[in-house]
């Protein structure tokens, strides 16, 4: 068995014990390995200590029971194994930056913690050759983008801190919750849009380092006269660029999970594996029209690494 398998397998059984008390070394025992050195690897691999990531999924579970449920917040909490509301409460405020209370009255956009997909670190795909990796399949394609594509939509100032890297921070999505206020308002320019697709664009022109922009938009079919209040234009430019393709079951994994563990190995793996960097701009683009599956893709601008900066 190599490394990561053991703590792939014993990320398994986490997920399969959330409701019960789970020790590191039942963990470390689970998969053949010393408490010490178990708890050495999975720091490496899962970038969190063992408990703070059992903690952390547990809270994801939480989010999941409180926004599809009616369940009381004190019984799902003792539920995922948090011994009082007092514990609780205070686990939730640290991680997510309010209470439990003010996620169940307004169910703001919240970042949790994904399960990893550790082994996706340790396979390098060729291009147009997809990966299976847990539900998700991921593919990498250069692609030449002739004339330039006009989105309308809105945008915000995130800051870098609480947002990225990606599945690593948590707290209110900014993002997110620009997504879900779009989706209310767009119904003030659904005559310019198609509808079908929906894109997403990060950037850093124009800001503090701190932060960066994110436009969350729909492609225009016709470029209005004049734009809506609060609604701003922006464009993929046309050129060369390295797409990653990723389908899920459904579009609430697409655009959390699927889309996290993406994120991390086109950038984290892939690019630099290829020598490659990319310019401070990143799209992904969702297609909402396609019956049976969930797709978007994330569009990059590649540069050599040695000519980064």
């Amino acid at each position: 068995m190599h490394a990561y398998e053991a703590i792939e397998q014993s990320l398994t059984f986490i997920e399969e014990h959330l409701t019960k008390e789970i020790s590191t070394e039942e963990l470390a025992n689970t998969v053949g390995l010393s408490p010490f050195y178990f708890q050495r690897l999975f720091k490496r691999l899962v970038n969190k200590s063992v408990q703070e990531y059992v903690k952390l999924r547990r809270l994801a579970k939480v989010i999941e029971n409180l926004k599809s449920t009616d369940h009381r917040i004190l019984d799902v909490a003792l539920d995922y194994g948090f011994s009082s509301h007092g514990n609780f409460t205070r686990a939730f405020k640290e991680t997510y930056g309010i209470t439990p209370e003010s996620y169940r009255r307004d169910l703001p956009m919240l970042n949790t913690f994904a399960r990893p997909e550790v082994s996706m670190n340790y396979v390098l795909v060729d291009e147009g050759v997809p990966l299976v990796a847990g539900n998700i399949v991921l593919e990498i394609q250069r692609r030449t983008l002739e004339k330039p594509e006009i989105y309308l939509g809105l945008e915000t100032e995130v800051r870098i801190s609480e947002q990225m890297p990606a599945g690593e921070s948590t707290g209110v999505d900014v993002p997110g919750q620009l997504w879900k206020r779009y989706h209310m308002e767009k119904v003030s320019i659904a005559a310019n849009l198609n509808t079908a697709v929906e894109m997403g664009i990060s950037h850093g022109e124009g800001t503090v380092q701190s932060f960066f922009t994110y436009f969350a938009g729909g492609l225009v079919q016709n470029i209005p006269d004049r734009l809506q209040d609060g609604f701003v234009k922006r464009e993929l430019p046309a050129g060369e660029y390295i797409v990653c393709r990723v389908e899920a079951e459904n579009f609430e994994d697409l655009v959390t999970v699927s889309l996290d563990q993406a994120g991390k190995y086109l950038f984290g793996i892939w690019l630099p594996r290829h020598n490659l960097t990319t310019e401070p701009f990143s799209a992904e683009k969702y297609y909402r029209d396609l019956e049976g599956m969930a797709c978007m893709e994330i569009w990059v601008k590649p540069l050599p690494l040695n000519n980064k900066g």
